[in-house]
């Protein structure tokens, strides 16, 4: 038997579903108020294509009525034995009109598509690109409270959800209002007590599938947690550390059966989910079956007490078709609509947190100079949850509405040009957080910083950007070629700037001996390298940026005593006539620094030279004291003449410094 109701997807089926199964998510949703509102405004650019889509889509209704009419045309028309053979040329007249008709579909149908993918693919392109730079903009400390993985999903599920609304639910929207009007009124012209027969047989399906509808939608969200929760798996422990984990402590058996129970809680679930689908398409190709049958039964019936022709029948049974589907597709419009919006409104979301960090109109370029830092009376506290996150991207009912202490409290000093000045002190004294505002990762809560005698915040991002290059103890690498990851300091370089950059980090002959050379891929983080090599190729990247001002956040920290030779002799070519910030907890490495400042609980409560500070036995002094109380150890051998100190750099400079 053919199918009733067309094509491999009866009566709109799978849209059906899918807005039952979303129907308790998308009501839980609170949308704001201005989001239809904003929905427009964004639809504003495509809306001549809109306008043209939506022409094809109402031309394409008015033909899939029309065809069955033809068609129960031309069966009357064969069926009128008293017209003789003069019939036949009015059934070619009425076939040749359905060709045209259906020549006419296919073309519209092809401009259909060709409009709902520009308008579709633009708004994607518009919403992932606005996200994506928005996101760019936001604090650090968005990032360290948001889950990546519900970021990336705004920007692919939630952004496609969004495109739906320009596509499949505003065609079907339209498309369906005018076939199901069309449809309706052409049957009940034809015969109204079949056209009302047929639609009793409508809620014997639509109460019973809304309910399977809810089931499948919990069993759903099952399987996407437990998809979820197998992914996880995967990610932690195919990345170099989780892997490196597993095998450190001897667990691949465990982890394999581990593994292989989560896959079959998502292979039972899988089975459970693909019956409770096939029960409900099963039921509406038979609610189709029998209304079709019932059309037939009655109006053949009718038909041979000729209180109908046999093409009316014909008509009505073509007619079903188009009746059925948009009923049941319209049953489900508002969890469509509702659907599209709440995919908008995540969107907008994020697009309505304000950046932390923006560029006042009348910026103005950072003037030149060889680099001089002053900050003025600095107070800072880190900015609560509420005022940088989102609840939905953290995994949380609500947010955190606590406001943290301050960080830093009334700092003052000065770097001359040319100096060098070290931050030392006790974890979270705010040394990090003082070479944030500098580069103006972060903006003061009260106070200036100000760099060559400008507020920080009265110069341009990309100026600030150009004359201040970090170096932190965790040197990022993205997973690309080494000549990608050095000329995101500067994109023009040439292979030769890249070289001498190697050269004078001290990591030209190690790359050199790499088959791939620059066009080696460093792997997931730069794992492919060690500590002390990626330092190395984090200061070659700052000397290609050649900045003015460079600050070193416990550039060597966690380094083996060769490695840490190796990135100081890289420094000390970094720091020549540089204007350098300083933050270490190893003081040994700060003892030649022009100016040491000993920040406590946000406060500068010493400053001076390590003599200076040794003699006045504060802070500093103890600090010192305990990291060099070696009174009871056994003497250190003999050590290789390197240098151990950066801060103290032969005079020449390296070339201009920007």
């Amino acid at each position: 038997m053919a199918h009733p109701m067309g094509g491999g997807d009866p009566g709109g089926g799978w849209e059906t579903l899918r807005a039952i199964r979303r129907e308790k998510e998308v009501s839980a949703h609170r949308l704001r108020r201005d989001t239809a509102r904003r929905v427009v405004a964004f639809a504003a650019p495509f809306r001549a294509d809109i306008a043209v889509f939506l022409l094809t889509v109402v031309v394409a209704a008015a033909i899939g009525v029309a065809t069955p009419v033809l068609a129960g045309r031309a069966v009357d028309t064969i069926a009128d034995v008293d017209r003789g053979p003069a019939r036949g040329g009015t059934v070619v007249m009425l076939a040749a009109l359905i060709a045209g008709l259906a020549v006419t579909d296919a073309v519209l149908q092809l401009v259909q598509r060709w409009y709902s993918a520009r308008i579709g693919e633009g708004a994607i392109l518009r919403l992932r690109t606005q996200v994506f730079d928005h996101v760019q903009r936001m604090p650090l400390q968005f990032f360290t409270r948001t889950q990546t993985g519900a970021l990336v999903s705004r920007l692919n599920g939630d952004v496609i959800g969004a495109q739906r609304a320009f596509t499949s639910t505003l065609a079907g929207v339209v498309s369906n209002i005018i076939q199901l009007a069309l449809t309706a009124a052409v049957m009940f012209t034809l015969s109204w007590q079949i056209t009302a027969l047929s639609l009793v047989l409508l809620p014997v399906f639509v109460l019973p599938a809304r309910r399977v509808g809810r089931r499948l939608a919990d069993i759903t969200r099952e399987a996407y947690q437990l998809d979820a929760a197998m992914s996880a798996t995967m990610t932690e422990r195919f990345g170099v550390a989780g892997a490196l984990l597993v095998k450190l402590f001897g667990r691949p058996e465990a982890e394999a059966a581990r593994f292989a129970e989560r896959a079959t809680r998502v292979r039972d679930i899988g089975v459970r989910q693909a019956m409770y689908a096939r029960t409900f398409f099963v039921a509406l190709l038979l609610v189709a079956s029998l209304a079709q049958a019932l059309t037939y039964g009655l109006g053949g019936w009718l038909a041979v007490h000729g209180r109908l022709s046999v093409g009316d029948v014909v008509a009505l049974a073509l007619l079903l078709v188009r009746l059925y589907g948009p009923l049941t597709q319209l049953a489900n419009i508002r969890v469509d609509v509702m659907s599209a919006l709440v995919s908008f409104d995540r969107v907008f979301e994020i697009l309505d947190l304000p950046p932390a960090i923006a560029q006042r109109p009348d910026a103005v370029p950072l003037p030149a100079g060889p680099g001089r830092i002053e900050f003025r009376d600095v107070h800072f506290r880190y900015p609560s949850a509420a005022e940088v996150s989102l609840a939905s991207l953290e995994g949380v009912a609500a947010l955190d509405h606590t406001v943290e202490g301050p960080v830093l409290r009334g700092v003052s000093f000065e770097v001359q040009p040319g100096q060098t000045v070290a931050l030392v002190g006790p974890s979270g004294a705010g040394k990090t957080t003082v070479a944030m505002l500098v580069a103006r990762i972060y903006d003061v809560t009260s106070g200036a910083v100000l760099v060559n005698g400008v507020d920080v915040r009265d110069v341009t991002l990309e100026s600030l950007r150009d004359a201040v290059g970090i170096v932190t103890q965790e040197a990022h690498m993205f997973h690309e070629t080494l000549a990608d990851n050095l000329r995101y300091a500067r994109p023009d370089a040439t292979d030769e700037e890249l070289w001498e950059a190697l050269r004078q980090a001290q990591i030209d002959t190690l790359v050199k001996s790499l088959p791939d050379g620059l066009q080696t891929v460093v792997g997931e983080r730069g794992y492919r390298f060690s500590g002390g090599e990626k330092q190395r190729l984090a200061i070659a990247r700052l000397l290609l940026k050649a900045p003015s001002i460079v600050i070193l956040d416990e550039a060597t920290a966690h380094l083996d005593a060769e490695s840490e030779a190796a990135v100081q002799r890289a420094l000390s070519t970094v720091l020549r006539n540089r204007t350098a910030l300083v933050i270490a907890h190893r003081l040994s490495t700060v003892r030649n620094a022009d100016l040491i400042l000993v920040l406590d609980d946000g406060r500068i409560v010493e400053r001076g030279t390590h003599e200076e500070l040794m003699a006045a036995g504060g802070l500093y002094a103890e600090l010192y004291r305990t990291q060099f109380a070696v009174t009871d150890s056994p003497p250190a051998p003999p050590q290789p003449a390197v240098p151990t100190d950066p801060l103290r750099a032969p005079a020449g400079d390296l070339g201009p410094a920007a």
